[in-house]
């Protein structure tokens, strides 16, 4: 356990300056942005060029960059992501409003996509160079070459459309009606999931089929275990190191696709918020989408650091 903490601390020290970076870089790239809040404030009131002036003097858009990166630092760290120069609120509010869905869909897409190359590739490998792996085999390529914004609109045209078994978008609470969130969610869900399960399906199934073929596998079945056991209690635990790292990486594939597949949909999510923010030139909602983004990638990959320690014993004793 000492271990386990001993590295778990040292990797949420490395967090610090990581984050630091991202938020330098969203901040000066962000003021080479063509946002104008000044601008974007007085949208549709032909404001005088005193007034823009003004506007910009008291919100300090006219300090030094060096100035003005300390105080939106400064301003983080005490949960301040400034105000909407569009609706007068705090973005960290509509952030706080927005994310929720997107983390739901998100992870309902990350369970879906993990269940699934699991089953498909351990499938796979049992049966390798068999009918039930060739089929896998071609199915997961054809998942691969296929865009999540594709796959939506098919399983709009069709699952929504002409088999009417799901809505066409929308968003239900769960709290109002578990049902109604879960038939307004399965669809985003599936069509950002399976890109991904199609992915980790054949890195499951390399990885289970170089395990299969290890001596302590053909020793612990030639000494009378069953084989489903063999594969359970071994064969996974050691082959899940390289799917959970393919899985860190594409943990920022989910959330930015969460974004396209939201807008999609039309789920009122981090996605949406971030449209409309860039069509109305509000640039305090589009940084603040940005970093929250950024740090839950952030965190997911610490998460999954945290696996790896619990899946590979090997791992722990080499720290």
């Amino acid at each position: 356990m000492m271990i386990i903490a001993r590295m778990l601390l040292r990797r949420v020290l490395l967090l610090v300056p990581l984050m630091l970076g991202i938020v330098l870089f969203v901040f000066i790239v962000m003021r080479f942005a063509d946002m104008d809040p000044a601008s974007a404030y007085y949208q549709g009131a032909n404001p005088t060029a005193e007034q823009l002036h003004q506007f910009r003097e008291e919100n300090g858009l006219l300090d030094p960059l060096a100035v003005r990166y300390a105080d939106f630092v400064g301003d983080l760290i005490t949960g301040d992501m400034g105000i909407s120069v569009l609706t007068r609120a705090p973005v960290i509010d509509q952030v706080s409003t927005a994310l929720p869905l997107t983390m739901q869909l998100t992870f309902l897409g990350l369970g879906v996509g993990v269940v699934l190359s699991l089953i498909l590739g351990v499938t796979a490998a049992i049966y390798r160079d068999r009918l039930p792996d060739q089929i896998i085999r071609v199915v997961s390529l054809t998942g691969v070459a296929a865009p999540s914004f594709w796959l939506a609109l098919l399983m709009i045209q069709y699952g929504a459309v002409e088999l009417g078994w799901f809505p066409t978008g929308g968003y239900i609470n769960p709290n109002d009606s578990f049902t109604g969130w879960l038939e307004t969610m399965t669809l985003p869900a599936l069509a950002l999931s399976l890109p991904v399960a199609a992915q980790l399906t054949r890195i499951v199934r390399t990885a289970v089929v170089e395990e299969l073929d290890r001596d302590y596998v053909r020793t612990a079945v030639g000494s009378g275990l069953p084989p489903v056991v063999v594969v359970g209690r071994n064969v996974l635990r050691n082959a899940l190191v390289n799917p959970l790292t393919v899985l860190g990486l594409r943990v920022g594939y989910l959330l930015g696709g969460a974004v396209v597949i939201e807008t999609i949909f039309g789920l009122p999510g981090m996605g949406k918020l971030m449209i409309d923010a860039v069509r109305n030139g509000d640039p305090a909602v589009v940084q603040g989408v940005v970093l929250t983004t950024a740090a839950g990638f952030v965190v997911i990959n610490l998460v999954i650091d945290i696996l790896y320690l619990l899946v590979n014993p090997r791992l722990r004793s080499a720290a």
